[in-house]
Formats: C-alpha cells, structure tokens, sequence
C-alpha cells in the first residue's frame, strides 16, 4: 500500500470533522462527495453565495446565521483588539466563511480546515494566524510536501512555500516540525538533512553559517533527533557519496526529510523532483499551529484535495 493509500486509510479510522471553507470551487465539491462516499472524515462545508447545488448529506453551515456568529466574533475580538479592530469588525470579518472555518477549528467545534484552493497562501495562513495561532513553542509556521515515487520510496522536503529568507532558529524550527510531520505521516524513524551547495565545510561561504548555527540549534532543542548538515543532496541521499563526502556522518546516505536553506531552493526542488522524477507532490502541508489547518495549491485538483483532507485529519495528532 503507497503512502496515500496508508494515509487515507488512517483518516478513516480516526472519524475527525474537517471543515471547508470555499464550496464555490467545484473541485471543493466534487472532492467532498467522495470523502463523504467513502467516509474518509466527516466532511462540513460553509455555504458561499451564490452556490445552490450542495452535494447531498453534508452538514451545511451559513456563517451569517450559525448560532456560534457572535461566540467566534467575541473571541475574535479580544484576540485583535490590540490592532484596532472594533467589535462590528470582528462581527463583519467571522462571516468570512475562512475566517469562520477557522475559528470552528480555533473553538474546537471541527478537527482541521482545508482552503486555498481559490484563496492565497497569505489569506489562508493570515486567518490561521488571527484565529488558531501558533503551537507551543513554535516560533513559525512552515509547510512540507510529502514526494512519493512509483516504486514506493517518500521522501519530506521542507520548506517549499511559506518563509522565504528563514532565521537559523526559524530553520531549526522547520527541521524539527518537519521531522515530526514525517514520522506521523510516513511513519519509522526521520533523518534530516540540512541541506546546502557545500558537505561538511568544503565551501566557505557567509551563507553556511546560518545553516551550521541551525543544526546547533536543532540538536540544543532534541538530543534525539538524527540530524546532519550541511550536506550536498547527493551526499545526504546516496549512500556511496555520503561515505565518501561525510564519513562521519549518522545521515548522510540515508536522509529522508530534506530541509532547504530558502523558499527558492524548496519550491524549485519540489517541482523539479514532480515534474522531471514522476513523483507526486501531497501538500503543503502547513506545520507549526495549534491546531491544523491546510493550504491548498489554486492548481490542486479533486484528488489532491481529497488527499489534503486526509493528512489535516491525521495533524491533529501531532504533539503541541
């Protein structure tokens, strides 16, 4: 059984409330009839105007007229009163059904919300922001995306599409997250490779500091973690030039969550990796809030939607 199919079976078996927000999109909708068919999650879809045809059996909510409207928009309230906003804001801004779907989740009245699908990254991260914050000692959101290849090998690269420029504490941060992202999501042990164009100092260069100081953060924070940088990808995914390159090193060889010094390497690597190696990408994954809440690619289709519905009924059970 692929990952996918490991993941979605999991989500069944776990029966979790999965909220979407944006019923317009009609791939929104046709992935929602075949979680519901398949009873993937219990599946709930806040209603946008101007959408009539719901599929049939899925629990509707109208943000305007939920007895829950004034609950979210008080607690909205008195967490951004400190930026200005009034209480006729708050009251205006939760009818936003994004900002609704996530304050269900805030509120604990659903498991996890899948957007994005025709909302920017911004948008969706801005409402998890505002509404469900951040997780406990976590100092930044970041994504992954799961690469799982025909012959059964997946791989985690993060990150591919939040923080552009992290801070060495910023990508500590995104190691550790992402290693624990893979373990539930892939399951056995994660070894992190901090990834760059040097092995172990064969480059000088200003840049490597950042991801040197990082590893030494990491490791400060969990003793545990398998981690190494900085590392060539080839030295951490081949197993000949890991020896060969970094001898000494528990992961070079043998790495299998691949953290990236920036946004453009991340994103560049996912698609080539997609697009050129036959993988498929499942993500962004969004990691480092309280509670989950997913982002969707505006190029996604059904099927990725269904598959990112499954992984945010599956994050919940990542410690905070």
């Amino acid at each position: 059984m692929d990952v996918i199919a490991q993941i979605r079976e999991k989500a069944k078996s776990q029966k979790k409330r999965i909220v979407l927000p944006r019923s317009s999109d009609k791939r929104v909708l046709e992935a929602v009839t075949y979680l519901h068919e398949n009873s993937l999650c219990e599946v709930i879809l806040i209603e946008n105007p101007g959408v009539t045809d719901y599929p049939k059996g899925i629990e509707l909510i109208n943000p305007a007229t939920d007895s829950k409207l004034d609950t979210y928009a008080e607690t909205y309230f008195n967490k951004r009163k400190h930026k200005g906003v009034t209480e006729e804001d708050a009251h205006q801004i939760i009818q936003d059904p994004l900002y609704f779907a996530a304050s269900m989740v805030a509120e604990g009245d659903a498991d996890g919300c899948v957007a994005g699908s025709i909302s920017t990254t911004g948008d969706v991260l801005r409402a998890a922001f505002q509404t469900v914050g951040l997780k406990k000692g976590s100092d930044v959101v970041s994504s992954i995306f799961l690469m799982s290849f025909p012959d059964g090998r997946v791989f985690t690269y993060g990150d591919c599409a939040v923080v552009p420029y992290p801070t060495a504490e910023q990508l500590a941060t995104i190691a550790q997250d992402s290693a624990s992202t893979h373990t539930k999501l892939v399951g056995g042990e994660a070894h992190v490779a901090m990834l760059s164009f040097s092995t172990k100092g064969s480059s000088k260069f200003e840049g490597i500091e950042l991801i040197t100081k990082a590893l030494e953060i990491a490791k400060s924070k969990n003793a545990q973690l398998s981690i190494d940088g900085e590392l060539q990808f080839d030295a951490a995914l081949v197993p000949a030039v890991g020896e060969r390159k970094a001898p000494n090193s528990a992961v070079a060889g043998k790495a299998n969550v691949f953290i990236f010094p920036n946004l453009d390497a991340g994103n560049i690597a996912y698609k080539i990796t997609e697009r050129l190696a036959g993988a498929t990408a499942t993500g962004p994954i969004i990691q480092g809030l309280a509670k989950p809440i997913m982002d969707l690619s505006r190029g996604c289709n059904a099927n990725d939607i269904v598959n990112t519905v499954c992984v945010c009924a599956l994050m919940g059970d990542i410690d905070n």
